[in-house]
């Protein structure tokens, strides 16, 4: 008979999230995740599997987490224009620029191992491709609403939008000043989604 575990699961994901999400997946060794978790080699592993097998469970808990937040926003916001504006602004919410530097974990990921971890790759794809459906249901309500031109395509909208906003992650990164970065999503929302004429 199995033992039970004797550790909060949820508290040590989120430690080992923070450790690959503040070093990288190459940078962050065996020990780092045994620090930040508490937990033994043996323990670890035996709960999770190898170093590779635990960053793929904390890159989806992430990722469903980001989803699921996303789309309590859309269902929760007085427009839907409000979900798309404050999404692309939000790389730049935070005005101390530690946020901005810290970036989102997926998209670090994604730039660091796409190329060499196919289910990397594959789950950006799936989480990108998630995110864009809801931006686009955002932006169909954000026409019916009047704030999104009759003719725009929701759908071409919402990739752009995608787009635009992890260009904005990638300037945060670099240590991009607050304002600046602030004035870059805000000038990207004006082109993207110029006030409807009345």
């Amino acid at each position: 008979m199995a033992r039970p575990r004797k550790f909060d699961e949820e508290r040590v994901i989120l430690a080992v999230r923070d450790a690959f999400w503040d070093k990288g997946y190459a940078a962050t060794s065996l020990e780092d995740l045994l620090r930040v978790s508490g937990l033994g080699k043996g323990s670890l592993y035996g709960a999770f599997g190898d170093k590779h097998t635990l960053f793929l469970r904390v890159l989806r808990d992430y990722d469903n987490a980001n989803l699921l937040t996303l789309r309590e926003s859309l269902e929760s916001a007085a427009r839907g224009i409000d979900l798309v504006r404050s999404f692309v602004l939000g790389p730049a919410a935070d005005p101390t620029g530690a946020v901005a530097r810290r970036g989102c974990l997926l998209a670090n990921s994604n730039a660091e191992l796409a190329t060499t971890t196919p289910e990397v790759a594959a789950e950006a794809r799936r989480s990108y491709d998630a995110i864009t459906v809801i931006l686009a249901e955002a932006l169909e309500r954000a026409r019916r609403e009047g704030d999104l031109a009759p003719d725009a395509d929701p759908a071409d909208t919402a990739r752009t939008v995608l787009v635009a906003q992890l260009g904005l992650i990638a300037l945060g990164r670099t240590g991009m000043d607050a304002d600046a970065l602030t004035a870059a999503a805000r000038s990207v929302l004006a082109r993207l989604l110029p006030p409807v004429a009345q």
